[in-house]
């Protein structure tokens, strides 16, 4: 392969709400921390053992407004960016590391929190299914046909 690439994919929580900073000429970078979990059984205890991994997230201009916006501490997202690594000298004069993922992509996970419902307008009540029960099928409806087809 010729070339490299730079590209890390992650789903987890945000650990805190964006903090953002904006400069001059209208540009803006978001920065929160975000948790993914991993964990396994601990065969000598029989113990479920889940460690968290925090990772820095930064998201630049309108990623960053979008994510101000609408995510909040403990959404869950799904993340696409590429590592790069900050190097600064802090106030005691050591050089210093982080590691960020700076997000190209992402999809919010965490359903939206439904209006509440008005029982004089039903058009207001929510429509998502909370219960996690199948929907009724309507047994009125006639059976597909099965066809003699190999595929």
């Amino acid at each position: 392969m010729n070339g490299t690439i730079n590209k890390v994919i992650l789903i987890g929580h945000l650990g805190d709400n964006v903090k953002m900073h904006f400069f001059e000429g209208g540009n803006s970078i978001g920065r929160f921390p975000l948790a993914t979990n991993d964990s396994y059984i601990n065969k000598q205890t029989g113990e479920k053992v889940v460690n968290t991994e925090w990772h820095n997230i930064v998201v630049r201009n309108k990623l960053a407004e979008i994510f101000e916006r609408y995510a909040k501490k403990g959404d869950k997202v799904y993340l696409e960016g590429r590592l790069k690594t900050r190097r600064w000298t802090d106030e005691t004069g050591r050089e210093r590391y982080m590691t960020e993922i700076h997000v190209t992509e992402f999809t919010f996970l965490s359903p939206k929190p439904s209006a509440q419902p008005n029982p004089n307008n039903p058009s207001t009540s929510p429509t998502q299914n909370t219960n996690n029960v199948e929907p009724k099928t309507d047994s009125s409806l006639p059976e597909p046909e099965e066809d003699d087809l190999p595929f």
